[in-house]
């Protein structure tokens, strides 16, 4: 389960923000995820729990922020929406869609003390 990494990845970023910034105390995590990031969210939310057990965002909200996927057709230019990978181009029927959008995760926001 690689949301367990992430979790504790994210557990990391927090740290540091506390040290920088010398907060003792996370809230809330806004955590934005893309559709095509290939993140399990109700696994992200149980290792998410896992992860800060202990840690200064122990008892910290997760809200998880999903944001579509985007592509763009290489043959005919045409800027997509996609729900999954490998999809083809409604425009001209090319399976060649770059995605441009939707496949990051990103710690959005921290509500801290």
């Amino acid at each position: 389960m690689h949301e367990m990494s992430l979790a504790e990845s994210m557990l990391q970023i927090i740290e540091d923000a506390a040290r920088t910034q010398k907060f003792t105390r996370v809230k809330t995590v806004w955590l934005e995820i893309g559709q095509l990031a290939c993140v399990e969210i109700e696994a992200m939310r149980f290792c998410f729990d896992a992860a800060m057990s202990g840690s200064i965002a122990e008892q910290a909200r997760l809200e998880i922020v999903e944001t579509p996927g985007r592509g763009r057709c290489v043959k005919c230019s045409l800027e997509i929406p996609i729900a999954t990978l490998y999809e083809s181009c409604p425009g001209c029927g090319s399976y060649e869609v770059r995605v441009t959008g939707g496949n990051e995760m990103r710690v959005k926001e921290l509500e801290v003390e």
